[in-house]
């Protein structure tokens, strides 16, 4: 699984950095940034953020 993210459409929430700090940061810019594309161990809680992502700018794909 990797971690997608469209910059264009975040609006800076916060909600993927609060449920997986160590895979999302929302910067200074107020735009999300994927930390670590593979998200490893923390998939659930990637999914989650992926889910409650306000504006769809989060996604996954299969490799």
């Amino acid at each position: 699984m990797r971690i997608e993210a469209d910059r264009d459409l975040c609006v800076g929430s916060g909600t993927c950095e609060f449920l997986a700090a160590d895979v999302f940061q929302v910067g200074e810019d107020g735009v999300v940034r994927v930390l670590r594309p593979q998200p490893g161990q923390a998939a659930a809680a990637v999914r989650d953020a992926v889910a409650q992502c306000p504006t769809g700018a989060l996604g996954l794909a299969d490799w």
